[in-house]
């Protein structure tokens, strides 16, 4: 306890406080379509396919708008950047509440809700950016696990949906959004840790192999996470035939694990290191998706196995993003929305995966065995890339060193690597 005072006193708690909670009612937007699939499905009459694309769409579009986002951070401030885009999450819902009556309603929607999932790299970096080095990844994994906001998706909207109707949860969700709002403006401040530097000097990790290397990784870890949270209530429904409620509630109780999970994961990457964190949670997110995969008759067996799965990958998650201000200490923002980015556009792989697998395969196992024969891989690039990361930038583990700070917004060796 002393110890987490201590963090809570090198930074500054009110932002961190803000950003989660910024964080955390976005991703519940941003995946308000998964958690009502069940509803929107039987309402249009929608196949397996046309289930996997709708889930996809809000995943995909939000990844694309992450790194826009970040580079309106760099130059309005993190702060201004949440309140405009929270500003314009509410004008989408509002949209969804009065306007939606068809699929193709449906999928205009889903681009609309992708501009909640924008949020991510500026919520990490704003909560993060008042903390030193050694505390980052608590920082940002604290920050992170506004993923939580799945729990309150899955939880709330199918009741909300079948009481109210559907699209009443569009309405019910914006007049939320309210509240994180006012916290934002009430209780964050402006870090200090932002530079004014070109273009040139934002983007510039597109430009590196590390960049790619992370954002590879993430298309397993946060990919997974928000591609299988947004998924699963319309595999319980379909493959298990529970309630649409129930539905939702199975699928709480794996979010939640992956949401609390990427705390601890931050945290003990800050003390072995993110690289050795993320190792051993490849290998668990490959082998939990096989089993899951070969679980398919058994709800109960299915549920324990997500639940490790969403583990691992929150666990993932929070050791990644303890390696990225080591790697860009002074570009935390953009870096992060780039990694996001191409991060997030795994979460679409894998509702597109379940039903096309479903549709013309017969069995949602091929779209597990796909996702785990990519997180082997990961690994394998992992262990390759880690032997330069701890001889330039992290120490072994990819522990933070003792200085981390580096001209121009760059790791140390930013110019050998590209």
């Amino acid at each position: 306890m002393a110890g987490f005072r201590t963090f809570l006193k090198s930074g500054h708690a009110p932002t961190l406080f803000a950003s989660f909670l910024y964080f955390d009612f976005c991703f519940a937007v941003w995946v308000l379509n998964g958690a009502m699939a069940p509803f929107i499905s039987e309402a249009f009459g929608l196949s397996a396919a046309q289930k996997g694309f709708m889930i996809s769409v809000p995943i995909l579009a939000g990844a694309f708008m992450r790194f826009p986002l970040g580079i309106l951070a760099q130059y309005i401030g993190r702060k201004n950047a949440a309140l405009v885009e929270m500003s314009l999450i509410m004008l989408a819902l509002a949209f969804g509440y009065l306007f939606i009556s068809s699929y193709d309603h449906v999928l205009a929607m889903g681009v609309l809700l992708g501009i909640a999932g924008a949020s991510f790299g500026v919520a990490l970096s704003l909560g993060s950016g008042w903390f030193p080095p050694q505390h980052k990844g608590l920082a940002m994994g604290i920050a992170g696990a506004g993923n939580s906001g799945t729990v309150l998706a899955v939880l709330f909207a199918p009741p909300l949906a079948q009481a109210y109707g559907w699209q009443t949860v569009y309405g019910l969700a914006g007049l939320c959004m309210l509240l994180p709002f006012a916290v934002m403006v009430i209780f964050a401040k402006e870090p200090p840790d932002n530079e004014h530097q070109t273009l040139r000097e934002h983007i510039s990790c597109l430009f590196e192999k590390d960049g790619w290397a992370f954002s590879l990784i993430y298309i397993v870890t946060f990919g997974g996470f928000i591609g299988l949270a947004s998924f699963l209530p319309t595999y319980f429904h379909d493959q298990f035939g529970v309630t649409k409620i129930e539905a939702g509630q199975l699928t709480m109780l794996a979010t939640l694990m992956g949401s609390a999970v990427r705390v601890v994961g931050g945290y003990i990457s800050d003390r072995v290191g993110g690289i050795n964190t993320l190792s051993g949670v490849l290998v668990l997110t490959s082998v939990s998706l096989l089993l899951c995969g070969l679980a398919g008759g058994s709800l109960t067996t299915t549920t324990l196995l997500f639940m490790l799965c969403f583990a691992a990958l929150g666990a993932g998650n929070g050791a990644l993003f303890q390696l990225v201000p080591l790697r860009w200490p002074l570009s935390t923002a953009v870096a992060g929305s780039m990694i996001g980015e191409v991060g997030a556009l795994g979460g679409g792989f894998i509702p597109n995966a379940m039903g096309l697998s479903k549709q013309y395969l017969g069995s949602y196992f091929w779209g597990f065995a796909a996702f785990a024969i990519l997180s082997i891989g990961m690994l394998f690039m992992l262990r390759m890339m880690q032997v330069r990361w701890t001889r330039t930038w992290a120490e072994k583990g990819g522990r933070a060193r003792a200085t981390t700070a580096a001209a121009g917004g760059q790791g140390p060796v930013a110019a050998t690597i590209r």
